[in-house]
């Protein structure tokens, strides 16, 4: 079982309410994000990423080109994972009163070329999603390597932020405040992405 550090819920907390989003860095435990990093990198069923929802689902690479899988908890480091958002999830609604009801999430990796378009993680009609995070799981990335975060502001115009997606990186925002955009990953790029959300 890993120690998870609470220190970090406070300051989520605090930029959530002034701007609606927060980079962070080395937020878990090192022992942690090596394991997630080797069990993301070991994969081979992860399955081609669509959009829509339900029976609609369907892939469009014009718009995204990733591959996922979800996150069951059948893995140590995915347990623990899950284990620390969901303290988040308790620390949140207890300050915030958002009604976080449950979090869901999925290992995403991006091969060379692979891309996501500018976009909201809400979905026309009833959406259930009101906090985002993404965390990286890419060693000795650098520059020029690409499959950077844009994150954009609430007119979706402006970039506010360019994240470049490091080992250890966790970025947390308001789903439906912020359009987001991956550029071109020139070498395989690791993350994982998930949803808090609230009872449909």
């Amino acid at each position: 079982m890993h120690t998870l550090e609470n220190k970090d819920f406070d300051t989520i907390i605090e930029a959530l309410v002034s701007k609606g989003y927060i980079i962070l860095e080395e937020v878990l435990p090192q022992e942690l994000v090596n394991e997630l990093h080797q069990r993301i990198s070991s994969l081979t069923n992860l399955n081609e990423a669509k959009i829509g929802r339900g029976n609609e689902r369907q892939k469009v690479s014009s718009i995204r080109s990733d591959k996922t899988l979800w996150l069951e908890g059948e893995d140590a480091s995915e347990e623990a994972y899950l284990e620390w958002m969901e303290n988040l999830r308790q620390e949140v609604n207890q300050a915030l009163y958002l009604g976080l009801f449950e979090y869901e999430a999925h290992f995403a990796q991006y091969e060379k070329g692979a891309f996501y378009q500018k976009h909201l993680d809400v979905l026309k009609g009833n959406n259930p999603r009101v906090l985002t995070t993404v965390f990286y799981l890419n060693k000795q990335w650098q520059e020029g390597d690409g499959g950077e975060l844009l994150i954009y502001d609430e007119a979706g115009e402006e970039v506010l932020e360019k994240v470049s997606p490091t080992l250890g990186k966790m970025v947390i925002f308001l789903s439906d405040k912020f359009a987001h955009e991956v550029l071109p990953a020139h070498t395989r790029r690791y993350s994982i992405a998930g949803w808090f959300k609230k009872s449909a």
